[in-house]
């Protein structure tokens, strides 16, 4: 094609002066401004799609929290956040409200320790960083636990109640090999049977199924949540008796500037004494 263009171009040349400038513009303006839209537009496409990395995830949290939080919760928390961070900007990632009744649930064990007030700004923080909104966790999350404690049994079902249609959306996801599972989502599905009252192991492996999730892979995942828990929980203890021993050195302390304060105001009465003796 290419060698017919030329021959066309050399069987059409008229005045050698016109040969030149027809060489220059064997791209048109308009293909040229084509082209320079067409890379234009790749290159916004290529900017809107690129996800935030997790460095900006974790300034934004910090950025959020500005106060520093003791290390056995900043590192469980740090370490929540780049997980959570990656599935967020994972391609097929969808927000669900399992997955939010799981977020909320871990919050809420592994915060325990901290003030009510605290707890609520660090979630905030945490889903304020990877860019979605922490009433609408809340909400869902508060939904799913109203929900499941008026039941007796989880299971999707797509023409149910909304909770039971937003399970139904899973299933049909994975189904189709279309649903990103994650720890979060593990940890809600055993807090919704656990809010059922249920003790019995089959009514997560029935509810695991039901979804067309891996049993396997859920239960190394929930395994690996209670280990979790265990270990801050053994932190949480040598957290409360080094503080019960900071808080018995600082009353030390205190009793110990008093006493030598209350020696030192003495030690003036007494040298004002004689002085006044012999003013006398």
């Amino acid at each position: 094609m290419q060698a017919v263009a030329a021959m066309n171009g050399v069987v059409a040349a008229k005045p050698m002066q016109a040969a030149r400038p027809r060489a220059q513009q064997f791209v048109s303006p308009q293909l040229q401004r084509r082209a320079g839209g067409r890379r234009l537009a790749v290159a916004v496409r290529a900017e809107v799609s690129s996800p935030p990395t997790v460095a900006d995830a974790k300034l934004k949290f910090t950025t959020a929290f500005k106060k520093p939080l003791p290390a056995i919760y900043s590192t469980v928390v740090q370490e929540l956040l780049v997980q959570q961070h990656l599935f967020r900007w994972n391609r097929q990632y969808q927000y669900n409200e399992v997955t939010a009744l799981g977020i909320v649930s871990i919050f809420e064990q592994i915060l325990g320790g901290l003030p009510e007030a605290e707890r609520e700004a660090v979630f905030n923080a945490f889903i304020t960083a990877l860019q979605e909104d922490p009433a609408q966790y809340r909400k869902d999350a508060a939904a799913m636990e109203e929900w499941a404690r008026s039941q007796s049994s989880v299971e999707p079902d797509a023409a149910g109640s909304p909770q039971q249609q937003a399970l139904a959306r899973v299933a049909a996801a994975a189904a189709d090999g279309k649903f990103l599972y994650t720890k979060f989502f593990a940890v809600g599905l055993f807090r919704l049977v656990e809010l059922t009252g249920s003790k019995d192991p089959k009514s997560l492996a029935g509810l695991v199924k039901s979804l067309n999730l891996s049993q396997e892979r859920v239960n190394a995942d929930l395994m690996t949540y209670k280990g979790v828990l265990s270990k801050l929980e053994a932190a949480k203890e040598i957290m409360k008796e080094f503080l019960a021993r900071e808080k018995q050195k600082r009353a030390e302390r205190e009793a110990e500037k008093a006493r030598k304060a209350a020696e030192r105001e003495a030690e003036k009465a007494q040298a004002q004494v004689p002085a006044e003796g012999s003013s006398a």
